[in-house]
């Protein structure tokens, strides 16, 4: 017997890279040979290209480009170092700059604070975590059962000694779209620096660094049919940031290390697609999920679409089945030629419970049975049918078990 062909609906852990991308990478690994910190012509040569790369990425992500308040794009190795970089290089900064001001006599003693959003990603509250393990407090937004950070008591959680609020964009499980050009506006009127992880969000929706108000913003192109092993950290211009590593003069220092330019040309060329395509593919990637969520609630009634009633992106759909446990669906849909997920990519290999659900406050029999399904541009009409015919299969079979 055949085994059944695969059918990938883990998008938002990572994409097929476009075969365009692709060749543009290749062809740029293949001309391009010398070091771009190198002084020769070949060097020079080479350093345009990334410079030209890193200006086109700017402007397409709604950054200013030019004058003196241009913002900076530093590359990173992917949205984990990106979220790293900006929790812990923004934070540190301020702290610096805070303790040239003041003794510790004038905070009696209070340590400085972070606030972040509960539903992080792991990357993200990871870095959190180390600054805790430092002596930081980090106060956490509470998130209700739509998916939604309460932005409410916001105000209530900052003083004077608050480095950084932190919240991401869409959320890496639920899809469900957070406010944060409500937050950065708070966080602006403390004159507190405010970062987002867009990585789920870009190349899905329209994102524009300026309009949201932020103090950084974390991009990752796997996520959108560019190449793994390159990311970034957007910055406003007057964005102070220290390094998380040291011994280069590349990036102004920021993130020293010989940058990838073949990576950043595929980078920006992913980009400038899924910006042309970008109206197309939001309308034809929200038609496949509702379609999905249809077929599925339609087979399965007592199914739950986790953030159901909150804005969400077109590519996500996480699905409860209740009394269906999540693992063992996981594996029989692998069986099936199904690719989906439990929880967050970086900890999907653990068999602990979802955090984002957790902290959503949502029942133990919802948490236990969630499931990721993620769309990409990619996804055709044909798999997400043939698909939900698979997913109700395995539901039916392990309830029958």
């Amino acid at each position: 017997m055949n085994s059944p062909s695969s059918i990938y609906l883990d998008n938002n852990s990572t994409t097929r890279i476009h075969p365009e991308v692709a060749e543009t990478i290749l062809r740029a690994a293949t001309d391009l040979v010398g070091n771009p910190a190198s002084q020769h012509s070949l060097g020079r040569k080479t350093r345009r290209v990334l410079e030209e790369a890193r200006e086109g990425i700017v402007s397409l992500l709604g950054g200013n480009t030019g004058g003196m308040d241009a913002d900076r794009l530093i590359f990173t190795s992917g949205g984990t170092e990106a979220n790293q970089l900006a929790i812990r290089g923004l934070v540190v900064s301020a702290v610096s700059n805070l303790n040239s001001q003041f003794s510790d006599s004038d905070f009696a003693g209070s340590p400085p604070n972070i606030v972040i959003s509960s539903l992080e990603h792991p990357s993200a509250l990871g870095a959190a975590e180390a600054l805790a393990a430092a002596g930081f407090e980090v106060r956490k937004l509470a998130a209700g059962e739509n998916g939604l950070v309460d932005c409410a008591p916001l105000n209530d959680l900052l003083d004077e000694r608050t480095q950084l609020i932190s919240a991401m964009l869409a959320n890496n499980e639920t899809g469900v779209l957070q406010p944060i050009a409500d937050i950065a506006k708070v966080a602006a009127v403390q004159n507190i620096p405010a970062h987002t992880d867009a990585i789920q969000a870009i190349g899905k929706i329209p994102v524009n660094f300026r309009k949201l108000g932020v103090t950084a913003m974390s991009v990752a192109p796997h996520k959108f049919h560019g190449p793994l092993g390159i990311g970034g950290l957007l910055l406003k211009h007057d964005a102070k940031l220290l390094p998380l590593f040291h011994g280069g003069f590349q990036q102004s220092g920021l993130r020293p290390g010989t940058e990838s330019v073949a990576l950043a040309i595929g980078f920006c060329t992913a980009l400038v697609m899924a910006d042309r395509e970008l109206t197309e593919r939001q309308a034809r990637m929200t038609a496949l999920r509702e379609t999905l969520e249809s077929l599925l609630l339609a087979g399965a009634p007592d199914a739950i679409v986790i953030g159901a009633s909150s804005p969400r992106l077109p590519t996500t759909t996480c699905i409860a089945f209740p009394g269906i446990n999540r693992q063992a669906l996981v594996m029989a849909l692998d069986m099936a030629g199904v690719a989906c997920s439990t929880g967050s990519a970086c900890a999907s290999g653990s068999s602990e419970p979802s955090a984002t659900l957790v902290a959503m406050g949502l029942s133990q029999e919802q948490i236990e049975s969630a499931v990721r399904l993620s769309l990409s541009a990619l996804t055709t009409t044909a798999e997400v049918d043939e698909a939900a015919q698979r997913i109700l299969k395995c539901v039916n079979h392990l309830r029958r078990g």
